[in-house]
């Protein structure tokens, strides 16, 4: 394949945890899987962007390996051919995912360009996004490393800055890089804005996979042999490519900017004024967000009186302020979090003291997804638990027992198709089944529409760990 007809491999980076987010967004279940700014998840959003265009060959995801069936099922009806999925074993930050990436590429591709992105950012103009990454690729062709600048809108400080230098001659849309810097002070960041050669560092890059591979070869020789190595003792697993653990956790937990970008000559940036934002906080959602006379945002059921530049947002139950400024209120159906917006960037400060003290509200979501669907627990006392089961078409759960409880099935919207020992049968709306202590079990949905049911369970233990699995179609031990 030539440089002339070489597709650009879009890449969604989709190991964050969105700490700043919580309560919405949890290590099990984070950011880039919510609906926080359209009806479509981030992830979802991220990938629409390079849908069906010419110029792009299909998407590759890499991504924590507890994610793996989520993803999956994010991008089944959105993304077109099927993305190759990348399973991290563990996070190593983004040089070594950034180097599999190029691997895979290079592999398919000598003349491969990877565009790597971060899968929880907010890009509200998909076509401003497009012309950025067109411009940024006669550059990139050219073997330059590119990144895309923001121009800044005010002086923020929770960026980072890259000063461009001089346009390059054979990219008059492209410009040399002075220098990278971290996310500076206010006054910093005022002269910055001022000066107008700095521009926020998006995180987004547009890479010659070759070229970036012979660069981390130079600058983190051991985040790419750690890369080599995992990539080439990888497995199949189902439709996912898994690293091997071994190998990947030689790698230096590094970013691709510390790795490379801060030491490379071969930097280059395109400054854009697409409408861009990390999403790395509840201010970043008020910024955005469509506010009312007063300047409040409110998403679900809400009641805001006499209160301004607030963001609030329920999950669940009705949240009602009254006379308060500048606060962030969001109510999910286990936590409620009260803070001022000045403050919102300290939120990962709860979080930590959250895990330490092992409330499972810190990282777990009462909505608990699996490969078939979600559960959630409703109630719960001595020896019952009544759970909210739904299951997605074509969803089988494991053919499994349990030693310490029944259960009860009661179907509320769909038809459940029901093994019991050596029965097999179809359960319809409003009908129920009951599944004895110690039988063999599996549920499934063969229908074409979500199914969902109430469990109630009871016994001497009810913890997930009661399961035995005797047959999985998901592989799961």
């Amino acid at each position: 394949m030539s440089r002339e007809t070489s597709k650009i491999i879009p890449v969604l980076l989709s190991g964050g945890t969105g700490t700043r987010l919580w309560p919405l967004s949890r290590e099990a279940y984070p950011k880039q899987f919510l609906p926080l700014v359209d009806h479509e998840t981030l992830l979802q959003q991220a990938a629409l962007r390079t849908l069906d265009r010419a110029q792009f060959g299909s998407l590759i995801v890499v991504a924590n390996a507890d994610h793996r069936f989520v993803i999956a099922e994010q991008l089944r009806t959105f993304a077109r051919p099927t993305p190759r999925i990348v399973l991290e074993p563990f996070g190593r930050n983004t040089a070594p995912a950034a180097a599999v990436a190029a691997l895979l590429a290079e592999a398919d591709d000598p003349d491969a360009l990877i565009l790597l992105m971060p899968a929880d950012h907010v890009i509200s103009d998909a076509e401003a996004f497009l012309a950025a990454v067109a411009a940024g690729e006669p550059a990139a062709r050219n073997g330059s490393l590119v990144l895309f600048g923001i121009q800044p809108a005010n002086a923020a400080t929770g960026y980072g800055y890259i000063q461009k230098g001089d346009v390059l001659e054979s990219a008059p849309s492209t410009y040399s890089v002075r220098q990278f810097v971290e996310k500076p002070d206010q006054p910093t960041a005022e002269r910055y804005l001022e000066s107008g050669d700095f521009l926020w560092n998006s995180g987004i890059f547009l890479l010659p996979a070759r070229r970036f591979l012979d660069e981390l070869q130079i600058h983190a020789p051991a985040v790419l042999a750690a890369a080599r190595a995992a990539v080439a003792n990888s497995s199949r697993d189902m439709d996912f490519l898994r690293l091997d653990g071994d190998a990947f956790s030689a790698s230096p937990s590094i970013s691709i900017d510390y790795a490379v970008f801060e030491k490379s000559a071969n930097c280059a940036v395109v400054p854009t004024s697409m409408p861009w934002t990390d999403v790395g906080s509840y201010s970043a959602l008020w910024d955005i967000g469509e506010k009312d006379a007063a300047g409040n945002v409110g998403h679900g059921d809400v009641f805001l009186q006499d209160s301004r530049n607030c963001y609030v947002r329920s999950e669940g139950p009705l949240v009602a302020t009254l006379g308060v400024d500048d606060l962030v209120v969001v109510a999910t159906s286990d936590v409620v979090l009260v803070v001022p917006k000045s403050r919102d960037q300290d939120i990962k400060q709860i979080v930590e003291h959250l895990k330490a003290k092992g409330k499972s509200a810190a990282t777990q979501t009462v909505l608990v997804h699996r490969p078939w669907g979600f559960y959630q627990s409703v109630h719960s006392g001595d020896r019952f638990q009544v759970k909210q089961i739904t299951v997605n078409p074509g969803g089988k759960l494991s053919l499994q027992k349990h030693h310490h409880r029944a259960e009860h099935w009661v179907v509320v919207h769909g038809t459940a198709q029901v093994t019991r020992d050596d029965e097999k049968f179809l359960v319809y709306e409003n009908q129920s089944v009951f599944l004895p202590l110690g039988c063999v079990h599996r549920l499934e949905n063969p229908g074409l529409v979500p199914l969902k049911l109430i469990e109630v369970q009871s016994g001497s233990y009810l913890g997930e760990d009661d399961i035995v699995r005797l047959e999985d179609i998901y592989a799961r031990a």
